[in-house]
């Protein structure tokens, strides 16, 4: 296993002196340290920086998850993708690489780190596996964030040092009839008789991390007749009777499972409710706009991997006494989407700075997801055509990137929820509601 090398990276962006926290030590935790970096390390002299300043710890844990992904996750690839199942060397090896607590706080076994660290692990691991890549995406921008955003002390305290060292979290939103209309559930919630627990029945589908997941934050319908408002947020351990059903057979991101979670009677406890009842719907809405910013990112790293592996052939396979990389029709090709890789970046990386500044970011993280996604299934697709018929074999990897690409357009909102979602901000902000 690699040695761990990380250390929490920077915490925000706002001009405040270095300090250090120091994270409480426990038997086998492990040891960080942490900084807020100062406003020299990110500001030019010559004026506002690029979107691509980063703080120093930011750049060594990129450097550190690109060892990682290169010797730990890349030899298991192919099996991987192959058995449909996830290596338990590999998450084990995200916990021990401190890659599941990004943002969480020292106290609780977590990095203390930034939002745009987070952002950086999942592009790295998308670049070589964008199953890993989503597995991490979850796991840190949706469950932790909801417990570190909107659980009270005592279930941040019980659940939080757990999926730090090595319990992997679920998000469970969408079910057979409610996918873009997520608030249309027919999971149900009712409290028990004496008042000391939730009573949770129903399915959710197309769940992320079911099959290793031990920890699923659960939103059920507790009075049909307030609608949305009526939704509430739940922490759940899969001990309370939680079943995993069906297992999808997928066309990409095959190593990630993707399953049905059946709820039968399953008592919560009451400390169990996630902010307060019938908040779900709040809870859910602005997490998901974080959680598509790190999609965004899943989606960049995976077209730099392809473009990248696309390239490397063109480079090493010669046709006519040349090298197909001196064609300038294939020049051209690859210049065009090195510069639209470029820009989806741009576009994640500026959705992650002004979600980090607490600046509205809502349009911005739809858009980096909507055009992330398209670009990376343009990358892969031009990678295949530049190999070829190897290209076109599995032998290679390269169409691997193509297949986990298709979902980019698909899940946290669809491209067309993306648009949705576009066009209404604009058009608010031209004055016209």
């Amino acid at each position: 296993m690699l040695t761990r090398v990380l250390r929490p990276a920077a915490v925000s962006m706002r001009a405040v002196p270095r300090v250090a926290v120091a994270a409480p030590k426990r038997a086998g935790m492990r040891s960080f340290s942490s900084s807020v970096a100062r406003r020299d390390e990110f500001e030019s002299p010559f004026g506002i920086n690029s979107l691509y300043k980063v703080s120093e710890e930011e750049e060594m844990l990129r450097e550190a998850v690109r060892r990682f992904a290169e010797n730990e996750v890349k030899p298991k690839v192919e099996a991987m993708d192959e058995n449909e199942k996830m290596d338990p060397e590999v998450i084990k090896g995200l916990f021990e690489q401190g890659l599941m607590a990004i943002e969480t706080d020292p106290e609780l076994g977590g990095a203390g780190g930034s939002f745009m660290s987070a952002i950086i692990v999942i592009e790295e691991l998308a670049k070589v596996d964008p199953s890993v890549s989503v597995l991490c995406d979850v796991h840190n921008t949706l469950v932790n964030t909801v417990l570190r955003k909107y659980a009270n002390d005592d279930l941040r305290k019980r659940y939080m040092p757990r999926l730090s060292e090595g319990m992997l979290g679920s998000f469970c939103l969408s079910e057979p009839s409610s996918g873009s209309d997520a608030f249309a559930m027919k999971t149900t919630v009712k409290k028990s008789e004496d008042g000391k627990h939730y009573i949770i029945n129903g399915s959710k589908m197309w769940i992320t991390n079911s099959a290793e997941a031990e920890f699923f934050i659960v939103f059920a319908q507790g009075d049909a007749s307030k609608g949305y408002k009526g939704i509430s947020a739940f922490a759940v351990t899969k001990d309370m009777g939680v079943e995993i059903a069906k297992k999808e057979r997928k066309l990409g991101i095959r190593a990630s499972s993707t399953c049905t979670v059946n709820f039968d009677e399953v008592k919560v406890p009451v400390e169990n409710l996630i902010g307060e009842e019938g908040k779900g719907y709040k809870i859910a809405i602005e997490i998901l706009n974080e959680g598509r910013v790190g999609i965004g990112a899943q989606m960049v790293g995976l077209a730099q991997g392809a473009f990248e592996r696309g390239v490397r052939h063109t480079f090493e396979r010669e046709q006519f006494g040349r090298q197909i990389a001196k064609f300038q029709g294939m020049q051209f090709q690859m210049a065009q989407v090195a510069t639209e890789i470029e820009a989806a970046r741009n576009m994640v990386y500026n959705a992650a700075r002004l979600k980090e500044e607490g600046r509205p970011f809502t349009k911005q993280a739809a858009m980096a997801k909507l055009f992330a996604s398209q670009v990376a299934e343009r990358a892969a697709g031009k990678a295949i055509e530049w190999a070829g018929g190897q290209g076109f074999t599995r032998e290679q990897g390269i169409e691997k990137y193509w297949r986990d690409s298709k979902i980019g357009a698909i899940y946290e909102g669809t491209s067309n929820i993306q648009l949705n979602t576009i066009f209404n901000l604009t058009a608010r902000e031209l004055g016209h509601q």
